[in-house]
Order: structure tokens, then sequence, then C-alpha cells
């Protein structure tokens, strides 16, 4: 800012007076008061930045005298100039010229310490916006750190860096280091551009040996000035909200000041400051705005809400264990175990996304997150170390979890962690042994976890399938300890009972081999304390020289059928041998591709943990075979690949295996793969066949197989009324083909950050070796019309059938075929007619009339036939075995068939417009024989629920019924066999038959559980399960009892006093099945809801009941017995504070851990939709809805739990949802939902809203709430509209939150950073 000339004869006379003071050695006070009344009488307000301007100009440098630097410092005092401006101005003026002023540097030295750190004063002044503006304009801050923001409170931020960084700037030049930064030069004004002849008796020796003297002495006290900003208590927290806000800047500064204090010889000769305390001043632990909690609201939420790391006594009191901290990864591995779950999100990046949620929240170290990582999915496996029979998954796909995803999560997690960009607060680039041994830390913790792990002998004890695994881990373990060396071969032929020694081993041996075949571990790991029982000295015995298996196949032996059945049984043990494989899989003959497929689809896809992802890509990259360069032929080239798909396709149909692609993410890439075999095969006229080592095949076969895994992919058998949440619908309308499509084909767009996610960079590698372009269903024509038909038939009644057409035809030939036996007198028994369809012919029993159609033309059909022959046996022309026989006839005929009849059933038991049938055992099958026993087990599963199962037992005036076309699948359906051969159709058409049977009233679906177990008695607790699960889908409040059942599960509530019951064991107890207690056991409540969940219509009534659970929780806890008795012991204690902290903090662990559930529910049942909702709609109006009051003893204490409770639910349910980072897709919805939260937040602080409920809550929720954020999900924070956030500041300040209004408004950004720093200025922080 220059000087204004238009009052120039006004400064000149201060100009004069002040030259006359000096001629006349006239004091400063009289000199100041002078200045002072002169321009007030010329209306001149006071501090004057013109005159700070006059005087700097004036003594800078012709009159550089002391008098003069005494007359400036009494005017400072007195407040006739602006401090900072005059500070701002000599920094301009005697920075460069401290060389050869070197007395001037030391005098504005000494200004900066005495006005510098009184900063109050001066942003409380009249013209402290002007002053900031006039500042501005001199150091040219906005220009230099970029900032356009003009606010008065961010130029005092950059003012003060910016000064620290002109005296560091400055003593490194002073000491010949400036060269060594990075810009080898300095963006301030401090390299003198004169020469030194230019100075003062320069020939005097004496004179220049003092200069020198002082010139040090300056250099030390500058960098002891540097010391004192970063020590000083407001100076160094504006220090950090530059920090926070302009980090490229301040990474060049602390280098700087990095290779100051490593170079310095003035540092070292420094009394007051160390290399070392310089360090600590700059880092991480130094200043944190939101940890130092004065305010008491502040530090109740904190004490309270602290749970401790996995060893931390104050987490393991009173019964809380160390599985609590985990419990939502518990349930979202168990949700994954679900049968009827096909995700196209890969696994991996929900439980990677979930576990920086976790830790992020729980503020658990490395060590412990991984500790629970492993611990929770050792229950899941040993939840379920014989899980019951039935088209579930089973164990393999719990293996798969534990040592494939879960190792692969680790990876990620290590990867992401040593590839971040290093903190150079902690690791500087010039400390790179330090830099090294962070990036380290996160690795050294998976050690140190594993260590610990072997203390969990309960959880470690292997499955019996996977006995021979753990024992050959623990065998390699044993044998390379012992310095012997020995290839896979000796493990292919060795008994490990020849071995000299026990070499059994447990799941921590298989751990440790899965880490060390992904490079987390080396072979170090065999030297861990207790790893191995022993040593040995020599081999029991030699390997066989040609024993079939890897190694030999690997050394050149060809595929024999030997070696191929060794392969199929025994997993890979490296990439290189499946990639052998892939390759004969690709460039082999006829005969090696298929045999190669059968390989992979082997042990090695369900067994070989250490290299299953390759197994899994390599399959999928298999089933889309590129078209050979040399191919000229018309048809599509996959035709000369049915042979080796078919393979593929079948080895890869069953339900663990399904489960096992999913959980890697290749659904979406599978269901493109499949998409164009079923178009080509479906295409095609059965008159050709390929010949396997089962049999031949025909291209329907091909077709129904490829088929009948797609439809697994996705829920095709859902009607369409399934409503979404919000703006958001839901998981299950999403799986359709379009969705599937559109999930694969943005694979291929992450390629752009592919480097930055190494899942990622697999799925994308996958997807670009099928097809680098987009692909879309308009693809697929074939598959098209068939989609938009099953889409209509499920909508609308079946109609457009007109005689004479193509599809009438069809028709015809396919009810000839179904019915031929059957004849009733003159009328030909294939006679029906329905509303939609008539058809005749006569009987015939030759192949002939079966037609020779393509597999999309029959299916075209299928529903007309259905139709017809389904009104015909409603009108008696058909008996009901005649009916099943018939549709059996069909879907043998074309297994693909299976699909629309689903299709179609769904459709017209949704339209109830069919009349029952009674089950009597003489037209239908009758479920007389065990119906009693499937009422007595579904009672003993729900009895830990305290559900009430309505009565099944029929007879007399009630029969069992069903509704004819329900009854009409159940027949089909039992007609199966359950064996290898009908499994896959099996489990197309189980999820149906159950989905159907539990959308009709009750008791149907305990009427079909009871005619299937005549049918597969070892399927008998899968079945009552099954029908256990609908009394939850007809009664809303037989939900809200399992969930409250799930609180008082995990909560250990039905026990008085709180008790070491509950916790994840109580809530996912076992499993289920009758290998308990010899028979049928009660299930947990948990495993019932994550298997009802899914099927539940309607899923917005849950938050509402969530949340009054939620509190009704919180209440039981504070009234419990334990609880009370510690509050009135606490009135009586001489140490009740201390007594009184330890009984808060183990109901405060119960309330967290009843948060955690409550949030795990929500997250779980309606993913993101259901969790906006709650934010958006659920919680406001709970807030502002009147509740019920609490008199009672303690109610206080009970309201700031809840407040409390309903924060930590909050923000963990939008870290579930949206992650609490900016990686996921989800993430870009938050700041919209996060923001209306915010807003409705800040305008019931304002008073623009009426809250109906208790204060005491209010306050405990907003404060909980902004503390979380503050400290868990500081990015959250940056999306929140600056405006919002300045409200809730002053809102909290208002509540004497002074601390907590500090830290939102740190790390709110650059828009809340000028009012953070008045802030600090004001409280004196």
């Amino acid at each position: 800012m220059e000087v204004s000339w238009q009052s120039s004869t006004l400064w000149d006379d201060v100009v004069e007076q002040t030259k006359v003071a000096t001629e006349k050695g006239i004091d400063p006070l009289p000199w100041a008061l002078q200045v002072s009344s002169s321009l007030s009488s010329s209306g001149i307000a006071l501090p004057s930045t013109e005159l700070a301007h006059v005087l700097v100009n004036y003594i800078c440098w012709d009159n550089n005298i002391p008098t003069l630097w005494k007359f400036l410092d009494k005017a400072l005092m007195m407040k006739i100039v602006p401090p900072l401006l005059v500070l701002a101005l000599l920094s301009q003026r005697v920075m460069p010229c401290r060389r050869s002023h070197p007395a001037a540097y030391r005098l504005y030295l000494e200004l900066l310490k005495r006005h510098a750190f009184t900063l109050k004063c001066q942003i409380n002044g009249p013209d402290y916006q002007k002053v900031m503006k006039s500042i501005d304009a001199t150091l040219h801050l906005s220009e230099i750190f970029g900032l356009q923001a003009m606010e008065p409170g961010i130029l005092v931020v950059e003012f003060i860096f910016s000064i620290v960084w002109q005296l560091l700037d400055a003593s490194l030049d002073d000491e010949g280091l400036l060269e060594l930064t990075a810009e080898r030069m300095s963006r301030w004004a401090i390299i003198s551009q004169e020469m030194e002849i230019d100075g003062h008796d320069i020939y005097d020796e004496k004179k220049i040996e003092y200069h020198e003297r002082l010139r040090n002495f300056n250099t030390t006290m500058a960098i002891e000035i540097i010391g004192r900003f970063l020590q000083n208590k407001i100076t160094s927290r504006i220090l950090y909200l530059a920090r926070r806000n302009m980090p490229a800047h301040w990474v060049g500064f602390i280098q700087s000041l990095r290779l100051l204090g490593a170079n310095s010889a003035a540092l070292k000769n420094s009394k007051a400051l160390t290399f070392e305390a310089l360090l600590e001043l700059t880092s991480d632990s130094r200043v944190v705005l939101s940890r130092e909690c004065k305010t008491s609201s502040l530090q109740k939420f904190h004490a309270v809400m602290a749970f401790g790391s996995l060893s931390s006594a104050a987490g393991l009191c009173h019964g809380a264990s160390r599985s609590d901290l985990w419990l939502p990864l518990d349930l979202v591995l168990e949700d994954a175990m679900d049968g009827y779950l096909v995700n196209t999100t890969s696994a991996i990046e929900i439980i990677t996304g979930l576990i920086k949620t976790l830790q992020a929240i729980n503020g658990t170290s490395w060590h412990d997150t991984f500790l629970g990582l492993w611990i929770a999915s050792l229950r899941l496996v040993q939840r379920e170390r014989d899980p019951i029979e039935g088209p579930v998954p089973r164990l393999d796909t719990r293996l798969c979890m534990l040592l494939s995803i879960i190792t692969l999560v680790v990876a990620e997690l290590i990867e992401e962690e040593e590839g971040a960009p290093t903190d150079e607060m902690e690791c500087g680039s010039t400390n790179h042994w330090k830099e090294k041994k962070c990036r380290r830390k996160c690795r050294d913790d998976l050690v140190s976890s594993l260590q610990v792990l072997g203390d969990y002998q309960g959880l470690l004890a292997p499955p019996q399938s996977v006995v021979s695994a753990a024992n050959q881990a623990a065998a390699r373990a044993m044998l390379f300890v012992s310095g012997i060396n020995v290839g896979s071969a000796y493990f292919e032929c060795i008994n490990m009972k020849d071995m000299p020694i026990n070499c059994s081993g447990n799941m921590r041996h298989l751990i440790v081999e899965a880490c060390i075949a992904r490079n987390l571990l080396d072979t170090s790991a065999y030297f861990w304390p207790g790893y191995v029982n022993g040593r040995i000295n020599q081999l029991p015995y030699s390997v066989p020289a040609q024993s079939p298996g890897w190694s030999s196949f690997m050394k050149g032996a060809p595929l024999t059928s030997v070696m191929i059945n060794a392969l199929v049984s025994s997993p890979a043990s490296s990439l290189a041998e499946l990639e052998k494989i892939f390759d004969i899989a690709v460039n082999g003959s006829d005969d090696e591709k298929i045999s190669a497929a059968t390989i992979l689809c082997g042990a090695s896809l369900i067994r070989g943990w250490n290299i299953q992802e390759y197994t899994v890509q390599f399959i999928t990259r298999l089933m889309s075979p590129p078209v050979p360069s040399d191919y000229a032929g018309s048809d599509s080239h996959l035709i000369d690949y049915a042979a080796m798909l078919n393979v593929l396709i079948v080895g890869i149909a069953s339900v663990d295996c399904v489960q096992i692609f999913s959980l890697h993410g290749l659904v979406p890439q599978l269901a493109c793969s499949l998409m164009p075999i079923c178009e080509v095969f479906g295409s095609c006229v059965p008159n050709v066949s390929w010949t396997l080592p089962t049999g031949k095949i025909s291209p329907h076969a091909v077709f129904s197989n490829a088929f009948a895994l797609l439809l697994k992919l996705w829920r095709f058998n859902h009607p369409p009324i399934e409503h979404g949440v919000g703006d958001v619908p839901t998981v299950g309308s999403q799986l359709t083909p379009e969705y599937l499509l559109l999930v694969r084909n943005s694979h291929l767009l992450s390629s752009e950050n592919i480097h930055k996610d190494r899942n990622k960079r697999r799925l994308s590698e996958v997807a670009s070796s099928s097809s680098p372009q987009p692909v879309f269903l308009d693809s697929f024509p074939k598959l098209k019309v068939w989609y938009r038909q099953h889409q209509r038939c499920i909508a609308a009644t079946l109609s457009g059938l007109v005689h004479g057409t193509t599809v009438h035809q069809t028709v015809d030939g396919l009810l000839n075929m179904m019915f031929r036996k059957i004849n009733r007198g003159s009328q030909s028994v294939t006679s029906v007619t329905s509303g939609s369809s008539t058809s005749s012919g006569p009987g015939n029993e030759d192949n002939s009339l079966k037609p020779r159609l393509p597999a999309w033309d029959i299916l075209e059909s299928v529903p007309y036939v259905v139709d017809a022959a389904l009104a015909a046996c409603a009108h008696g022309r058909l008996s009901p075995r005649e009916l099943a026989t018939g549709l059996k006839d069909l879907a043998d005929f074309l297994p693909a068939s299976l699909a629309t009849i689903v299709s179609y059933f769904s459709a017209e038991v949704s339209r109830v417009v069919w009349k029952p049938v009674v089950m009597n055992g003489m037209d239908w099958p009758s479920p007389a024989a065990n119906l009693s026993n499937v009422e007595e087990h579904i009672k003993k599963i729900l009895a830990a629920t305290g559900v009430d199962v309505p009565r099944l037992a029929t007879g007399g005036s009630s029969p069992a019924t069903l509704p004819l076309p329900l009854a009409a699948f159940v027949s089909l359906t039992i007609t199966y066999k359950i064996d290898k051969a009908s499994e896959r159709f099996l489990n197309l058409a189980g999820p149906a038959l159950e989905s159907l049977a539990a959308d009709c009233p009750w008791p149907c679906m305990p009427i079909v559980a009871s005619l299937w177990t005549q049918k597969a008695k070892r399927w008998f607790d899968f079945l009552v399960f099954s029908a256990s699960r609908t009394v939850f889908l007809h009664n809303r409040d037989a939900v809200v009892q399992l969930l409250k059942s799930c609180f008082t599960a995990t909560l250990g509530l039905n026990v008085a006093p709180i008790s070491s019951n509950g916790g994840v064991g109580a809530l996912l107890g076992h499993g289920f099945g009758s290998h308990f207690c010899g028979g049928l056991s009660p299930v947990a409540p948990g495993i019932l809801y994550l298997r009802v969940y899914r099927s539940m219509r309607d899923i917005v009534f849950i938050t509402e009941e969530v949340v009054s659970l939620l509190m009704d929780s919180v209440r039981e806890i504070a009234y419990s017995g334990l609880l009370r008795e510690k509050l009135e012991k606490l009135k009586t204690s001489k140490n009740g504070t201390k007594y009184g902290q330890v009984s808060l903090a183990a109901g405060m662990t119960r309330v967290k851990l009843a948060a955690s559930l409550a949030a795990s529910l929500v997250w779980l049942s309606g993913g993101l939709g259901l969790v906006q909702s709650l934010i958006k709609e659920t919680l406001p109006s709970w807030f502002i809805s009147v509740h019920r009051s609490q008199r009672e003893e303690g109610s206080g204490l009970v309201a700031m739990l809840g407040g409390y409770a309903l924060a930590y639910f909050t923000v963990l349910c939008g870290a579930f949802a949206w992650g609490v980072d900016s990686s996921s897709s989800a993430s870009k919805r938050r700041p919209k939902i996060l923001g209306t939260h915010m807003e409705f937040l800040a305008s019931a602080l304002d008073g623009k809203i009426s809250l109906g409920c208790d204060g005491a809550t209010w306050r405990a929720y907003v404060s909980g709430f902004v503390s979380l954020m503050v400290g868990c999900t500081p990015n959250w924070v940056l999306e929140v509209d600056v405006d919002v956030l300045r409200r809730l500041s002053k809102g909290l300040r208002q509540w004497n939150e002074e601390e907590l209004a500090l830290a939102l408004l740190g790390i709110g950004g650059v828009g809340t950073m000028g009012a953070a720093a008045e802030l600090i200025i004001e409280k004196d922080f």
C-alpha cells in the first residue's frame, strides 16, 4: 500500500516533527504523543497505515539511526501504527540488507519478538481488515500462496507463515545453505541487491569484526525466533492451519527447515534450541486441533467413546471382548456366505473399505487391525466346520474368504500404505532411514499380528478336510528350518505319518503360506518361536522318480489320464504351473484343451488358495477365446471351442464355485463371457454334437449349461416390485443383465487409475483381455428378446400367441412331445386350451416329435406351453402327475427351459388367479408325513428369538393347500434326482422355489419343505431352516422381535447384571445344523437376520425400528444392575472419580457395541439407499419428535449416552456406505446427503428448528457427531459448505465448546482457515 499524497503536507509535517525531535534529542514518548495528537486533530484514524509507511520509508535507509528505531518502537507500543504492517514493511526493507545493516536486522528481530506474538489486540482493532489488505499488498501473499480469498483471517495465517519462512530462508542464505534447497533460491526478498562496498566504514577492521559477530548472532537469533513461532501456543496452531491448507508450500518449508537443522552451525551453537527440539516442534503429535479437549462435553465424549485397542484393558473389562470391536466385519463376512447373494463388487474391495473405516473410527493400530481381521475370518471358518447339506455354500467358500480374499485384502492395505505419499512431517526426504522405517511399519505389524495369532489355539484347529494341507504347510516349514531343501514333488507323495516328528499343522500355517505366496511375508516366518515342533536331520525316504503330479508335469510329463486325475485332485502350488496349464488350454489340441480346462476347474480352483485369484482369471479368460487369426468360417468361432467351454461352464457351476467367482469380483466379466456363448449356441440347430470324456453333448446342452449359470448371476425370478430407497435402487433390482455389463464396462474405464488399486488393476486386466471395448445388451439380440419377454411375463398376463405362426407351431410340437403318451377317448391327449393358447396333435412316442429347433426359438414358446399345460390341469384335462411328467420331459429336452418355467410360475403366483389345490396324497403329493416334524423344528430354530410360530398342522376342515402354480413347480422339482448332473439346475430352481413359496400365504413354505424332505432327507436341516425364514416375511412384528433379539444377544441384556455373555459369539453363534447337541439347535438371531433380510420387500421401516431399539438398549444398559450399582457407589466412594470412570467406560463399551450393531444392520439391510434415508429423513424426524420423558434417577446420563450412541451410529452408517475417504464410487453421493444433515444441525443450533428430543441428547449428539467427523473422517468436513461449518462452529461456541468449534474450522479447508485463525487468537488457544 502506498502513502496517499493528497495529505502530503500532513505527512511532511510528521517527518519534520520527527527530524526536529531527533536533532533535539527529544524523548520518544513526547514525540509519539505529539504525532498522535497531530494526526487525531487532522481526522486520521489510529493506528495509521499511512504513518507506518512514512516512518519505515524515513528510516530505511537514509536515517537509519538508533533514535528513530526507538521512535518506531514507541509508536508501536502506543498503537499509533499497526504492528503487523510495520513488521511486514520492515521485512521487505531490512531482510535484503541484513548483511550491510546487521544492527537494523537485530532491531527488526527484537521487534518481531515483541510484537508478532501479541495478535489478539491487533485483530480486534478498528482497521483490522484494512491493515491485513495493506500487508497483502506489501508482501504479495495472495499471489505467492495462490489463495484468492481475501479474508483477513486467511491473510493472518499467510503473514505468520511468510515471516517464519523469510527467517528460515535468510538463515539458510547466511550459512551458505540456500543453494542446497530444491528451488536453490528464495521466493522472498531476502537476497541483498547491494554490494558490500555500499556499506559504511568498510575499512574499519574492528567494525568489520563486530558486524561479523553481529551477523552470526542475528542468524542464531532468527533460528531461535523460528523455534518460538513453532512453540508458541497461538502461532504454532496458526502454522498448523497453514500446513493443512497449503500442503505444497508446507512441504518445501519443512524440507528447508530440515536442511537447516541438519547443517546449521548457528543452531548447534544455540543454547535455547536444538535440532531434535526443532523436529519435535514440527511433528504430527505436536499440534492437532481436536486433541486438547478442554471443554467438558468434549472431554466426556472422548472419555466414554474411547474403546481402546484389542489389547486394551478398558476394552476387555466387564465382559467386553476383543471380538466386539470388529463386529461389523464378522457380520459382513457371514453375510457374504449367503448362497443367494451373488455380488457384483469384489469382496476384496468391500472388506478393504470396511477395514479402513473401522480402523479410522476405532483408531486402532495396524497390528490390532490385522489381528482383528484374522480372528474374524477364523471365526467364519469355525462357525461352519461341518455345514449342513443343501444347495448352499459350504466350507470351501469360507476357506476362500480366509486364505485368499483376506490375504488379498491385507496385500491391498499394505500396498496402499506403502505406496501412499509419505508425510513429510514424519518421513522427510532428508531422512531416508526414517522414511523406510515408516513404510515398513505396516508390514511389521502384519508379522506381529500373525505371531500373536498363535495364541488363539481354539480358532486355529483346522476342519477335517484341510488337516492334510495344514500338516503339509507345517512340514514344509519344519524341513526349511532343518536346512533340508525339497521341492513340491516330495509333498505330492509323502505321508505325514512317516515323518519322524509331529508335523501337525493348523490354520495359522495355511495363513502364513498364503501370505508368503503373495510376498507379504518371507520364509523367516518359519523361525518364529513355536511355529514348528522341531527339526530333523534327514528325510524319511526319497522322492519317486516319476510320481504323477505337478512337479513331473512341469518337467515335461504328458497329460495322460493318470496325470490329469492327479492334477485335478491336487491344487497347483505356483503361478508358473497354472500358466503352463493355461497355455495348453489356449494353444493345445482339442483334447488337451479339454484336459486343461478340467484341471483348472479342479482342486486349483477350490483349494488353490495361494493362487486362486489367478485360477479364476484364467478360467474367465478362457470363457472368451479370441478369434483365430486364420479363421474364415461363417459361423461364430465359439462353435470350435464348444467342448472346452462346456467343461469350463459345468466345472464352475457349483454353488461354491459361483461364490468364489463372486468373492473375487469376476461375476460381471463372467456374465459378459457367458452372454455370447448363450447367443451363439442358443441360435444353433441341434444337428451337431461334440464328444467329451463323459459322452456327447449338443448345442442345446452347451446353451442350457451356460444359460443356467448366467441366470444365477442375477435375481432373474424376482418380480419388479422391489422399491428403491430414496434416490438409490435396491441391490436386488440392480442385478440385471444391463447392470452386470455396466459394472464390467466400468472395469475398463478404471484402467486410468489402475496404479492406485491392485484389485481394480486385476479386474481391468481380465476385462481388457476379453474385449477392450464396452459391451452392451444390444450386442446379443436373441438374449435381449428373451429378457424382454421374461420381463413382460412377470409384469403382465401372458398374451400374444397368434395361430399359424412359427411360435404357435413350436408350441404344438412341444405339447405333443410332453404329452404324447396320454389319450382320452376320441379327444387327443394334447388338446389343451387356455385363455392364451390352443394346440392339438396325435400322440406319438417317436423321437421325431422333439423339435429340432434352436434353443432360443424353443424358449420363446415355453411360456405358452406351460400356460396351456397348467390350464389343462386346472380344468381336469391333465392329472397333476401327468403335468409334472410333461414339465419334466420339457426340462429334460431343453434344461434351459427351466428358467422360463420359473419365470412363468413366479408371475402366476403373484397374480393370485389360480385356485389352491389340496395336497392330499392322491392327486398331489402330501406333506402330512413330515409337516408336524417340520413345525417342531421351526419352533426349535426360532426358540432364541421369542417369535411365535403360526400353527402348521392341517387336516379335517383345513387340509394342506398350495396355489396351483406352486404345487406344479414343487411337483416338478421333486422329480429331479439329487445328483451332480442335476445339481446345477436344482441350484437354479431351488432359490426360485423358495422365493415363490415365501411369497405365498403361510404355511406354503413349510408345506414345500415337508414335501422336499421326503425326497431329500439329508437336506432336512436346510429345508427346515428355509421354512423358518418365511415366518419373518409374513409378519413385520416378527422382524422387529428378531432385531430385538439381535440386540439382546449381542449386549448380553438377557442376563443381569451384564456379564461376559454377549458379543459376536452370542449374535452369530455356531451357525445352524443338527450336528450340535444331538439335534437341530436354536439358531443365533444374527444368522437368522442375515438369511432373512434379503427376501424382505419392505426395508424402509428397519431404520426407525433400529433407532428405537438402539435407544432402548442404551436405557437398559444405563439402568442395568451393574451401572446403577456403580453410580450409587460413586456418590459415597472417596475415590469416586476413578470408580465412576471405570463404570462409565464399562457401560459405554456396551453402548458403543449397540451402536455398531445398529449401524451394521442398517447398512447390510438396505445399503447406500437405506443409510441415506436414515440420515436425510429418519434422524431429523426423530430429533424433532417428542419422546417419552425419563424421570428416573440418572436420566441425564441416559440422555447423554443416547446422544453419543446416535452420533457413533450415524457416523458409522455413513462411513460404511460412503467410506472415510473418496476412493469409492458411493462417496460421490456423500456431499449432498451429508450437507443436508449438517444444514439440519446448523439450523437447529441457529434456533430455526424446534426440537422435541431431550436437550442433553441433542447436545451429546451434535458434539459427538462433530467430534467423530473431526477426528475420524476429516475428508467429510471438506465437503460441507463453509457457511454451514461457520454456523455450526458458532453454535458450539455458544455451548462453550470452543475447542471443538476450533477443530471443526481447522480442518474445514481454506474457506474456514481464517475463522479458525481468528478463533485461535481470540480464545488464546
